[in-house]
Parts: C-alpha cells; sequence; structure tokens
C-alpha cells in the first residue's frame, strides 16, 4: 500500500525534549523586489539586506538556517488592505504596495522539530531506524512548490542520508503515521531538525571569560 503523503516540505510537530510546541513564529521581512517564490514549509536563510530568502540551493545548501516559512502578508496596491498568503509568490505575481513591508512568518526556534517525507522507499522499519543520528539534504526539491496550495514539495533525500555535518537536516525520529508506514515506497514520515541553524549561538571556550574557561 503506498503512502498517502509524499511530498510537503518540513511541518513543525514539536520541539526538543519534548517541549511545548506553542506554534510561535517571528516576524521577519521579504524584499518587495524579490523574484523567487518562497513556500511554506520551506527552508528559508537570512541575508545581508536584512530580510529573508529561499534556501540556498535545490538541495537546501549549507547557509545557516533561519528556519521555515509559515506565511505572508502584504499589502496590495489595488485594493489597499492586507492580503495574507501562506507562501510567497514572488514579486511578479502579486500587486504589493511597497510603501507597507513584506512580513514573513518563519518558525525559526533552533530547537523545532520537523516533520519530513521520504523521497524514496527506506526498504523496511530496521533499514529507516538506521538513519536516525544521521544527517541529510532536500531532494533537489528545496526550493520547489504548489502555487496551487501554496505549499513545498521537498522531501528528504534518503540516497543523501550520511554522516556529512554540513548536511541540512538532522534525523532523529520516525513518526507513528499508520496512513504513511509503508517503508517500500516513499513517503515515510521521519523527523528532523535543522543543522547549522542560524540562532543557535556558537559559545567560545577560551580564556577571555570566566564562564567560557570554566565551562558553565
Amino acid at each position: 500500500m503506498a503512502n498517502q503523503e509524499t511530498a510537503y516540505g518540513l511541518r513543525p510537530i514539536g520541539l526538543v525534549g519534548s517541549g511545548v510546541n506553542s506554534t510561535g513564529v517571528t516576524q521577519y521581512e521579504i524584499a518587495s523586489d524579490n523574484t523567487n517564490a518562497i513556500y511554506q514549509y520551506s527552508i528559508v536563510v537570512p541575508l545581508a539586506a536584512g530580510v529573508i530568502d529561499q534556501a540556498g540551493d535545490t538541495a537546501g545548501g549549507t547557509t545557516q538556517a533561519l528556519g521555515v516559512l509559515m506565511g505572508v502578508e502584504y499589502v496590495d496596491s489595488v485594493q489597499k488592505k492586507p492580503v495574507w498568503i501562506n507562501y510567497w509568490p514572488g514579486s511578479g505575481s502579486v500587486s504589493v504596495d511597497t510603501n507597507h513591508p513584506v512580513k514573513a512568518f518563519v518558525a525559526d526556534n533552533p530547537n523545532q522539530l520537523f516533520k519530513v517525507a521520504s523521497d524514496a522507499t527506506l526498504t523496511d522499519r530496521a533499514t529507516a531506524l538506521a538513519t536516525v543520528f544521521a544527517n541529510a539534504s532536500l531532494g533537489t526539491s528545496a526550493r520547489t512548490g504548489s502555487t496551487s496550495t501554496g505549499s513545498s514539495n521537498s522531501a528528504l533525500s534518503v540516497s543523501s542520508v550520511a554522516t556529512t555535518a554540513t548536511l541540512p537536516l538532522r534525523i532523529v525520529g520516525i513518526m507513528d503515521d499508520e496512513a504513511n508506514s509503508d517503508y517500500t515506497a516513499a513517503g515515510i514520515p521521519l523527523i528532523v531538525r535543522l543543522n547549522a541553524h542560524f540562532n543557535a549561538g556558537t559559545r567560545r571556550f577560551d580564556s577571555q571569560t570566566t564562564a567560557d574557561s570554566t565551562g558553565i
């Protein structure tokens, strides 16, 4: 029996350590002249200009990820009123009043866990379990999506699973999902978190501060 869902991006499901998932997001901005389509549940990255954009390359990239896009709000230049949509179609597809920012709402907690579908068979549960604690990329689909639903078409690349630290995703578990439990087909729901998260600060263990030098 084939799985019911096979590609939907990174859907927030909870936090590391079973912390309460408030589905909280942070507001950022997208440049009003950004022609790139940025789909819901797709990885976004910060830019030097203070705005966000789509993932660094078609498989997710090695640029520090800010999080996953949940939705967008802009002011329509014709209707002169706010419009809320679940993805950014690109500046050539919407009429934006540039007197107002294009607001982007991002699930950006560095401890956020996501559900993502496998893009190929995992053979059986034992094989799938062996991918846990490994890293992976998205199967050349990190920047693709549906203009009908606004959702990402990305899925985890099974062939990319490795210990390579620069891959964008860390696999931390397998979801129990009866409708998507056929390990011989694409669409097994894996639990992942973002590697090299922009909001996950790094600490300097040197002699500059007492706290760092003692490891506190």
